[in-house]
């Protein structure tokens, strides 16, 4: 299987469902897709129009080699090169059929030898308004996008409260938007430990941050709101809670997948550790009783700004890795985020040596 998944990694502008294997499906990506967009929030549309920017900085696309200059009166001359225009955008960004281009006034930009002009996108009652740059010559269509280094999100991820598993004071971290009852989570959490902990033992720290896809999987938030409630007594008891689940999803969805019987297995399996742990069981059972997912919701509203479509998502020092990856490719981007930080990562790790004959 590769990587990735749903939607993750494309430039579509789908407001209509994508087709996708399901989750059972050995061809299946590594990570577990959103609910279609039918059924998301507004903010979201909005979000996946805006996915059209893609290119980091000036990106010119020929429209066509030796174009002319129109004149306003040249109606039929204007048409032909608006035409190019939409095509061109249709073509470079993957617009969907069924999604509107509109072109705006050209008005004069800041840039020499360029005009701004305004392209709206369209589907029912979501649009976004794009902003291109046009040559005054009518021979190149650009975009351009600025960035702001001191606001992106990604270097401000809300950690506070939450367990740390490794070094509290390492330089690097590594924050993982979690789904308790997503297989493709699974695989990235076994990635993540014991092997990459015990890589980098106390040069990186490690979070994770919830965003269970209650579209998909049922029981995903019920896990998330248990762990949190070990959280609040223990963060050891909540690592012990979350390795468990993560290795026995199967069973506690269970044969007849019924959902009532996966919380009370997710409740059992809460108060054992917490008996282990030697826990206020009293104080437990009243969050387990209580199920508050508010802190759980905010988690998840804020993988939604972040542009997360599917988990896992992880950050690595604001370096984010999208779906289930080995662990050899996670130790890349940790590498890269030590060098950044001053600090030599380990030495790669040596291949197994075959035994010698005789032996």
């Amino acid at each position: 299987m590769e990587r990735g998944f749903s939607r993750c990694g494309t430039v579509s502008l789908a407001f209509r469902p994508p087709i996708r294997p399901p989750l059972s499906n050995p061809a299946a990506a590594h990570s577990a897709p959103r609910a279609p967009l039918a059924g998301i929030s507004f903010l979201k549309r909005k979000h996946i129009l805006s996915r059209i920017h893609l290119l980091t900085g000036l990106l010119a696309l020929s429209l066509v080699a030796g174009c002319k200059a129109q004149s306003a009166s040249s109606a039929t001359s204007d048409a032909a090169l608006n035409r190019r225009i939409e095509v061109m955008v249709r073509s470079q960004f993957g617009v969907p059929p069924e999604v509107s281009v509109a072109l705006g006034q050209r008005k004069p930009s800041q840039i020499s030898g360029y005009d701004s002009l305004p392209i709206t996108l369209s589907h029912g009652a979501s649009k976004k308004e794009v902003d291109f740059l046009i040559s005054t010559d009518n021979s190149k269509l650009a975009r351009l996008e600025t960035f702001d280094l001191a606001k992106d999100p990604v270097f401000n991820i809300d950690v506070a409260g939450r367990p740390i598993r490794g070094n509290p004071n390492a330089k690097v971290t590594v924050i993982n938007f979690d789904d308790l009852q997503c297989p493709y989570c699974a695989r990235m959490h076994s990635s993540l430990f014991p092997e990459t902990l015990d890589r980098y033992k106390d040069k990186v720290r490690f979070i994770y941050k919830d965003d269970p896809l209650t579209e998909i999987h049922p029981w995903a938030m019920h896990a998330a709101v248990d762990a949190n409630c070990i959280a609040s007594q223990n963060p050891q008891t909540y690592w012990n809670f979350v390795d468990y689940v993560h290795a026995h999803g199967q069973d506690v969805s269970g044969p007849d997948r019924n959902v009532q019987k996966s919380y009370a297995t997710l409740d059992r399996i809460a108060r054992e550790e917490a008996t282990v742990a030697k826990l206020d069981n009293a104080k437990l059972d009243a969050c387990i009783a209580k199920q508050d997912d508010s802190q759980v919701k905010a988690s998840a509203k804020e993988a939604e700004s972040l542009g997360i479509e599917g988990t896992p998502a992880v950050f690595v020092d604001g370096e984010r890795i999208n779906g289930a990856l080995p662990a050899e490719q996670v130790w890349v981007v940790i590498d890269r985020a030590l060098r950044a930080a001053g600090i030599e990562p380990p030495p790669p790790a040596q291949p197994a040596q075959p035994a010698a004959k005789g032996q």
